[in-house]
């Protein structure tokens, strides 16, 4: 059995660059946080996944160095992204677990750029005092374990409504071609109970109502509970599988198709939000904190924080450059560079 443990990480190559650059922005501010034009305090919705990253880490920490208010609220990424396109809600801070879902559907209508600034892999959680969780723990192959699964034991995360529910199905999906495994996909799906609300995911576990869930390693991390790590060829989590990761799609119930791919979150200041200038400093504050996010399952290599699209001019003061992807004459994340 193994179980969940955080890891520490260092600044350094083009993350430390675009730190550099952000600390120039981020304490510059401070004096003057309570004082902002447009508000003193900021609204976030964000994904589930980091309900507890930012409710009891993040946001208490921006909250004790700036001065500025936090405001959380925590949905499966397709819902926060629905939210702020049909007006439901106005955050100045947009989190999604899945970067092309950002972009897809908030740039450049309601946004002008994003970061990216951590990463994730999708693990199989379990209670071990449960039939399938003593499988697990005894190191039988996960989709043997599944198959012989009742009704509603497994969780999963609504895919229509978040990322991580339709990795899930990716991740039966590209199981089955890695297995051999004929119709794994559909049956997982006939059997698997779907959480609508991604933030209580685990919560069937602790009250002894599931014995499986397909979450984020980071969620396992933060409630100590055991884990089973996956396979590099499905668990979302390295990007040099990225192509085979995007030989997997799903269309959500309103129309969307997404391929698979490595899960990477990333922020935005939404351009219909009330506090926007408190909104870039909270970007700043969580991009240059990275602490407090591998120290709850997190991980945030030397790649990132990376910025995409139209950098705020907040960062040009601060003498940033962006070399977005248009410029670099590709599609690929722009990095920040000092000058």
């Amino acid at each position: 059995m193994r179980r969940a443990d955080g890891t520490a990480g260092r600044p350094t190559g083009s993350r430390r660059a675009l730190l550099a650059t952000l600390a120039g922005t981020t304490l510059g501010a401070v004096g003057t946080a309570g004082c902002l034009a447009d508000g003193d305090r900021v609204r976030v919705l964000s994904a589930g996944s980091l309900a507890s990253v930012l409710e009891n880490g993040v946001g208490p920490a921006f909250r004790s160095e700036t001065g500025i208010g936090y405001e959380g609220e925590y949905h499966g990424s397709n819902a926060v992204v629905r939210m702020v396109r049909d007006g439901t809600k106005r955050p100045d801070v947009a989190i999604s677990a899945d970067i092309g879902l950002l972009r897809d559907r908030l740039r450049p209508d309601y946004a002008d750029w994003d970061l990216t600034f951590a990463a994730n892999e999708v693990v199989i959680v379990y209670a071990s005092e449960t039939a399938l969780g003593a499988r697990l723990a005894d190191g039988e192959p996960w989709y043997e374990v599944f198959a012989d699964a009742g009704p509603d034991e497994i969780a999963i995360s609504d895919p229509d409504l978040d990322p991580l529910g339709y990795r899930a199905v990716l991740l039966f999906e590209l199981a089955a071609r890695e297995h051999g495994l004929e119709g794994f996909r559909e049956s997982m799906l006939e059997r698997v109970y779907r959480e609508p609300d991604e933030a209580q995911l685990l919560a069937g576990l602790e009250a002894g109502n599931r014995a499986c869930a397909v979450a984020y390693k980071n969620m396992a991390v933060e409630r100590d509970l055991p884990y089973r790590t996956l396979p590099d060829a499905y668990n979302f989590g390295n990007p040099d599988y990225a192509s085979q990761y995007a030989d997997a799609s799903y269309t959500t119930d309103d129309g969307y198709t997404t391929r698979g791919s490595p899960v990477v979150y990333g922020a935005t200041v939404c351009t219909t939000g009330d506090a926007q200038a408190a909104g870039r400093e909270f970007v700043d504050f969580l991009a240059s904190n990275p602490s407090l996010l591998t120290d709850r399952g997190l991980r945030v290599d030397d790649s990132l924080p990376r910025a995409h699209g139209d950098v705020p001019e907040v960062l040009e003061n601060a003498t940033a450059r962006a070399v977005s992807a248009a410029e670099a004459g590709s599609e690929s994340e722009a990095e920040v560079f000092e000058p």
